[in-house]
């Protein structure tokens, strides 16, 4: 039997073609997705085992939950310790060098032509370090270190974007503006950076630079320790110079040190859980292609099936079981699988490797591995042969079912009912609407909620909406079938109209197998229903977007920075006296600021009361946001307010622990100085003059040049790290003036500015956004222009106008419709697939049909024309479907959503009619090859096939 199955796939092989195409495509995404996420893996170990090399870690002995919605992965936070830890842990026997490595983001550097360095994606990271801190795993290819602020190294990488070499001078941007620099070197690392702008820069800048970014600068999260400035130690050395240090570390200081390893393993297990969400995407698309692959691959089996019943009846006659006859069908089912998955792995591999080309290509290099493991190559061998038998299972059932002398006359399988499926079908449609329409009421209702029952207004909205999709996705499917002869009618009627015969024709003919036309059709159904929604939710977010900045935003322009966001405070003061501003308003971040002890989910800015009369009209549940403003209160968005139960008029305790300088410790530190310099320079002295006076004038030579050498290093003291500092708390009382409902505002809490001077750091606040305004009469074009000049000297500030600032808000929303594009263009290939498949098997079973049609006198272009007609009409009916019930799942999603911003229901009629349109292309595509199978048969063989 298996013999038999195999020669009956071999007979078969050109009609397992579209199958085998079905399968290769779904297994190509399964073993793509763990391609890719084991080359960014890969690639993550690579890179922490080169940025992450010291040889022991020193970090807080108490970890903290992390509670911030904005942490990813599985990464552990823990306290933060005294950065003086790290001059103690330096003299402990064994240890090279111990440092606090402070590093930048929001940095940019500028090319030889003066213009900013980007990436696609990557960061420009500042990392302080030098010949006293070194960076083991560098390699320096030109140059050296950088010996003071005027002097940076770059990665090879950098070097290369930039176009500078070692003596080019540059400029590199800082958050609080740009610095002239000198290239020292240029150095390599054995792992890429992915296309990241890595650039070495002075620690003592560094520490300079991140102090001024943040609220407890006395603090780090880690101290870096090698063992060995050059050489890495081995795990059993790192492990004895760990415990060395956990031996010595006092335990007032609420640290700990572990090995090198340790934390590079649980790094690269935080980071590779961060990107995990990379797989689960592409796994998307998998889902979508097997799906619809595996009704392909019943469709084709169908087939097969029907063109070899009267041999399966024989194979009973003389006595084969109803097991052996399944069994010569799952063979050739099997055989599929392994054509099918071996291509798909093949091609899974192919795309992961021009992935990563293109990443390459676009600027972000990955030495990640691409080849697929053998786990990768089983698995994705596993899922097309399960796909595939499940596809060919009821097809097999039947024909080892299919009584003998029934199968010999041709008249096996007549299709089942299909009422009690339309039943059942439209009930759960009918159940999945309803919970929709539940989740819409649940998501628009303010208040106490939609119905007396609070267990019920309690319900997270996810729950109905999840259950509704489900019902609904699930119903369409099960109830297709007995939509079919409807969907002829009512679709085939204009055809029909046009085309008097091969309308009819077409029409008729789409009801003869209604479960193959519904399957077939469900494969556009599912591509669309997807897109559709989510195209409803991208539409959406522009209209909104778009109408916040129409309606809502009365500034000429806005203002903001590619330097981490960060517009230096001189630059606001710059745009201030531009001719023809009328208003400035800016919002500056309050770091640190917590709320009867406890931190908001989002944010403290500090604005003027002009943002809200000005710049952006404030909506209030409750209060005057501009009197609240005005008069020193407190206002908080209404996602806060909900949480945390506020009211107007309610009394909130505003706290926050701030780092100043302690004036009279660093006088003391700076007296202490000069006194420790000035008594060795005596003692050194003393030693001179009792040289001199024995006689060794060479050594008292020698002493004097000691002298001088160390009185100038004292004068040379980087002043800052006498610099002490203090925890200072503040506290105020402050009363909620105001409660915001507008999206923009619903996370943030806002103050004024002089709140913000009394409770906060001034030297950690920062602005982040800004607003203007231009007098009334003003040429808006040159108003524009002199502001960019202003703000030139920056480099990293960027001026947009309204239509500027509308598209830049959108741009990501395009972004995701590409993605979405990308997921339509796979549902429309596999879709012709299952068309053509399911016209290929209609054209077999009705060859003599056919033949007596040509044979009366239809011309070949009515039969094609029928065909076609047919196929536009499972395209059109499974596009129609999908569009219905995408587009309702978006108007739902969109309401769930409006509190985030999502206040513009907009439906994209135009898309939605591409959509429409294009399906009756793919239809007309789909009918070419089987109208011309159809056709090669001559006529009298055509009708005497049966």
């Amino acid at each position: 039997m298996i013999r038999i199955g195999l020669r009956d796939a071999r007979s078969h092989f050109g009609r397992f073609i579209m199958s085998i195409v079905a399968i290769a495509l779904g297994v190509s995404f399964v073993v793509g997705s763990f391609c890719f996420r084991e080359m960014l893996d890969n690639q993550v170990s690579q890179m922490m085992s080169t940025n992450a090399d010291h040889d022991v870690y020193v970090r807080g002995s108490q970890e903290k939950k992390n509670s911030s919605a904005m942490s990813m992965g599985s990464t552990k936070s823990y306290n933060t310790i005294d950065t003086d830890l790290a001059d103690d842990i330096a003299k402990i026997d064994g240890v090279s060098s111990a440092h606090v490595i402070y590093g930048l983001s929001g940095v940019v550097l500028l090319d030889k032509h003066g213009d900013a360095v980007t990436t696609v994606g990557s960061p420009t990271l500042a990392m302080g370090m030098g010949k006293s801190e070194p960076w083991r795993s560098a390699k320096f290819t030109a140059g050296t270190w950088p010996k003071n602020g005027d002097e940076i190294a770059l990665h090879s990488f950098a070097a290369e974007q930039s176009k500078l070499k070692v003596g080019d001078k540059t400029k590199i941007v800082y958050p609080d503006g740009a610095r002239d620099v000198t290239v020292s070197g240029i150095f390599t690392t054995d792992a890429s950076q992915a296309g990241a702008i890595i650039i070495a820069i002075d620690p003592a800048t560094a520490k300079e630079e991140t102090n001024q970014q943040s609220d407890d600068p006395d603090k780090a999260s880690l101290i870096s320790v090698y063992g060995n400035n050059t050489t890495p130690l081995t795990a059993e050395q790192q492990q004895q110079l760990s415990d060395r240090i956990n031996r010595k570390l006092p335990k007032s200081a609420k640290a700990h040190a572990i090995t090198g390893d340790a934390y590079r393993d649980e790094s690269t297990k935080s980071t590779q859980d961060a990107l995990g969400f990379v797989q689960p995407l592409i796994l998307i698309f998998a889902v979508i292609a097997l799906f619809v692959g595996s009704f392909i691959i019943a469709n084709t089996f169908s087939m097969i099936v029907r063109e070899s019943m009267r041999g399966y009846a024989l194979l009973r006659s003389i006595g084969a079981s109803p097991l052996q006859v399944f069994t010569t069908v799952i063979v050739q089912a099997v055989l599929l699988g392994l054509v099918g998955s071996a291509a798909g792995i093949a091609l899974g591999w192919g795309m992961v490797k021009l992935i990563a080309s293109g990443l390459s290509n676009m600027g972000m290099p990955l030495t990640g591995a691409t080849d697929p493991s053998v786990s990768d190559m089983l698995i994705g061998l596993l899922v097309g042969l399960v796909v595939t038998l499940i596809g060919a299972a009821l097809p097999a059932r039947n024909a080892a079912l299919a009584p003998p002398i029934q199968a010999m006359n041709e008249t096996v399988n007549p299709e089942k009912p299909v009422h009690m499926r339309g039943i059942i079908g439209t009930t759960m449609v009918a159940l999945g609407f309803l919970s929709w329409a539940f989740t819409y009421v649940l998501a628009s209702a303010d208040g106490n909620g939609p119905t007396p029952w609070k267990m019920i207004n309690d319900i997270a909205v996810g729950w109905p909406l999840g259950i509704g999709a489900a019902l609904a996705v699930i119903g369409v499917i099960v109830a297709g079938p007995a939509y079919v002869s409807t969907a002829g009618t009512i679709l085939g009627w204009l055809p029909s109209k046009i085309f008097t015969v091969t309308g009819r024709l077409a029409q008729r003919n789409i009801s003869r197998s209604k479960r193959r036309t519904s399957n077939t059709a469900a494969a556009l159904f599912v591509g669309v229903a997807i897109v559709s929604c989510l195209g409803v939710v991208a539409t959406s977010a522009k209209a909104s977007v778009n109408s916040l900045i129409d309606t809502g935003l009365k500034a000429d322009f806005a203002i903001s920075s590619a330097s981490g966001g960060r517009i230096p405070d001189q630059a606001i003061k710059d745009i201030e006296n531009v001719d023809g501003v009328k208003h400035v308003v800016s919002n500056r971040v309050v770091l640190g600021v917590k709320y009867d002890g406890k931190s908001v989910s989002g944010f403290t800015f500090a604005t003027q009361p002009e943002l809200f009369t000005k710049i952006f009209a404030a909506e209030t549940t409750e209060g005057d946001a501009v009197s609240a403003l005005k008069d020193g209160k407190l206002l908080v968005g209404k996602t806060i307010a909900d949480d945390r139960g506020w009211h107007v008029g309610q009394k909130v305790k505003v706290t926050a622990e701030n780092t100043v300088v302690d004036e009279q410790a660093t006088a003391k530190a700076q007296a202490d100085y000069q006194a420790k310099v000035k008594a060795h320079a005596q003692e050194l002295q003393t030693q001179a003059q009792q040289m001199a006076a024995s006689g060794d004038m060479a050594g008292a030579q020698a002493k004097a040049k000691e002298i001088e050498q160390y009185t100038d290093k004292a004068k040379n003291v980087d002043p800052k790290t006498l610099v002490k500092t203090k925890k200072v708390n503040t506290k105020k009382t402050l009363t909620i003036g105001a409660i915001v409902s507008n999206s923009v505002y619903r996370d943030f809490a806002i103050i004024n500015d002089d709140l913000a001077e009394q409770i906060g750091n001034k030297q950690t606040m920062f602005v982040m956004q800004a607003y203007v305004t231009d007098r009334r009469g003003s040429d808006t074009t040159q108003v524009k222009k002199a502001i960019k000049k202003a703000v030139k000297k920056y480099y990293t500030i960027s001026v947009f106008d309204r239509d500027e600032y509308k598209s830049t808000m959108s741009s990501m929303i395009n972004q995701m419709l590409m993605v979405l594009y990308a997921l339509l263009a796979l549902s429309i290939i596999i879709a012709i697939f299952g068309i053509v498949n399911t016209l290929a098997l209609s054209v077999s079973e009705r060859t003599k049909e056919i033949g007596l049609l040509r044979a009366i006198g239809t011309s070949r272009g009515q039969v094609r024309g029928m065909l076609g007609i047919e196929a536009a009409i499972i395209s059109v009916f499974g596009t129609v479907m999908g569009l219905v019930v995408g587009v309702s799942a978006g108007v739902v999603i969109r309401a769930v959503y409006a509190a985030k911003g999502l206040e513009t229901l907009a439906i994209p009629w135009q898309q939605l009619l591409v959509f429409l349109l294009l399906s009756i292309v793919v239809g007309l595509v789909s009918s070419i090859s089987p109208a011309s199978r159809a056709l090669k048969q001559p006529v009298l063989d055509a009708v005497a096939s049966e």
